[in-house]
């Protein structure tokens, strides 16, 4: 699997790349990116089926916890940047590994934006969401993941780091009309937003994250899954 993780990687900054140096493109044509980077997300996938066979059980469990994660967020629109998916993301790769947490992060963006709305943020947030789970699919032999405290640390970290990124999309948009006075207080007004998110995921890994930890490995090793 290690083959796959760095095809992961090398993909995800081609992602990046493509996200940052076509923003027109993307603006116009959003839902072909979105398919574009949900259908990357399943490379490593697809390599692993050439070499073991990926079982319908693990997709299955995959399609479930994506659903989990996108409809998770629903309930909670009407709080700006609070909501539970993020955390999910963050358990799931902490016991699947770096390939299911991507897949968890884009699938939840795409499905989630089928009931709040698509646009041109939707690729960026796949990507974030998708880096997320990537990241704390990497960490997670460290003893900093496998502590309740450096799990919540993550997630606190991670929150205003998405928010960041998803700036991103408007600034790289606007590049040619923007100034750094203008940017700088874009990112300023996005504060509290980012608190909300970073403090959310806080309360649901303080809560939750070692018993859906828990869960998500007794399926892993009752079905041998992901192995």
């Amino acid at each position: 699997m290690a083959r796959s993780k760095k095809t992961l990687i090398i993909l995800s900054v081609a992602v990046l790349l493509l996200l940052c140096c076509f923003p027109l493109i993307i603006s116009e044509h959003y839902m072909i990116v979105s398919l574009l980077i949900m259908g990357i997300s399943f490379v490593p996938f697809m390599y692993r089926f050439s070499k073991q066979k990926l079982t319908s059980r693990e997709l299955v469990m995959l399609a479930i916890l994506g659903a989990i994660a996108a409809v998770s967020r629903v309930p909670f629109a009407s709080l700006p940047s609070v909501q539970p998916t993020t955390f999910v993301i963050i358990a799931v790769a902490i016991v699947l590994g770096p390939q299911s947490g991507f897949v968890i992060g884009v699938l939840a963006a795409i499905v989630s934006n089928l009931f709040l709305g698509q646009g041109p943020w939707t690729p960026w947030q796949m990507y974030a969401w998708g880096m997320i789970g990537l990241t704390a699919g990497l960490l997670r032999n460290t003893l900093f993941m496998k502590h309740l405290l450096g799990r919540c640390v993550y997630g606190f970290g991670v929150g205003f780091l998405f928010g960041w990124f998803m700036n991103l999309w408007f600034v790289v948009s606007m590049i040619n009309q923007i100034s750094w006075t203008e940017i700088l207080l874009y990112y300023s007004a996005s504060f509290y937003f980012d608190l909300a998110h970073a403090l959310s995921n806080v309360f649901f890994l303080l809560l939750f994250s070692n018993a859906w930890i828990k869960i998500i490995k007794r399926f892993k090793t009752k079905y041998g899954l992901f192995e």
